[in-house]
């Protein structure tokens, strides 16, 4: 069951593309890190049963953009499953409108943003799609 979202993810898109911003008329930049953040990568694997979910937790330590990798499927590649980025209670994983792909096969990829820190979840899920089980791997990148 997807509930609505909680205060710390909101969807961007599913496939993000970034630009830079660019700076002019000044030849002063305040405020800028002089240490680059490095995101944290977490990587979540299992088995999917037919008609079966795996929730896996992570932390968020700072707002920014949150990215999951559907790096394989097996054993056929072009199997789908659906994943799902969301906001963990503690004994749920509620996941808001657009935060999912119910198809996704290897090589999918959900973007999203936190604004908040805390405990986020990865759900991976059978959507109906699984004769038989199957394995995975997922790429989480966060703050």
């Amino acid at each position: 069951m997807r509930q609505s979202s909680g205060r710390f993810v909101t969807i961007i898109s599913l496939v993000a593309a970034f630009m830079a911003p660019t700076a002019c008329g000044s030849n002063t930049i305040s405020n800028v890190p002089t240490t680059p953040v490095n995101p944290t990568t977490d990587t979540f694997a299992g088995t999917l049963t037919v008609n079966g979910a795996v929730t896996h937790t992570f932390v968020v330590l700072t707002a920014g953009t949150i990215t999951a990798t559907l790096t394989t499927v097996g054993p056929d590649s072009t199997t789908p499953i659906g994943i799902s980025i969301g906001n963990w209670s503690g004994t749920t994983c509620s996941v808001g409108q657009g935060l999912f792909q119910d198809h996704a096969v290897q090589g999918a990829i959900l973007t999203a943003t936190v604004s908040l820190p805390g405990t986020l979840c990865l759900r991976v899920y059978d959507p109906g799609t699984l004769t038989d089980s199957a394995t995975y791997s997922v790429d989480v990148v966060h703050p």
